[in-house]
């Protein structure tokens, strides 16, 4: 049972933004002023890729820790069943889609909102990385 009204939840909800979120703003910057060119949100490849490049296959996913369930086995019992759902229907697709993803041979790198808080240098780092080890 959730603690607000459906109208509530809803608007609260509404507000949280799947797109364009800070640590995604920051990393595009990044990308930008080392001059890699890339694709945002990019559609056409299967789990709508944050950063691609396409040409590459190289699919970079900026994930959310509570909503890509980061460590989820060791705080998911404490949310009620929606959440839960939520949650593990959010890890099971991310796997089932990392999987294709390199089944047709594309590059995949999950990184976590705590990486990119913690660590920001590190994960531009292993972004570049890749991007460089796909010009070969």
């Amino acid at each position: 049972m959730d603690k607000f009204s459906k109208k509530t939840r809803s608007k609260i909800m509404a507000a949280i933004k799947s797109t364009n979120t800070s640590p995604e703003m920051a990393i595009f910057r990044c990308l930008k002023k080392q001059g890699i060119s890339f694709q945002r949100h990019y559609n056409k490849a299967l789990g709508t890729p944050d950063v691609a490049l396409p040409a590459r296959k190289i699919a970079v996913f900026i994930d959310g820790d509570f909503w890509h369930g980061f460590r989820y086995p060791a705080w998911g019992k404490r949310l009620n069943s929606y959440w839960r759902k939520k949650i593990e229907r959010n890890r099971k697709r991310d796997k089932l889609y990392h999987k294709k993803l390199r089944a047709m041979g594309w590059k995949v790198l999950r990184v976590w909102e705590h990486q990119i808080k913690n660590d920001f240098q590190g994960t531009i780092e292993r972004i570049i990385f890749l991007w460089k080890k796909g010009k070969n």
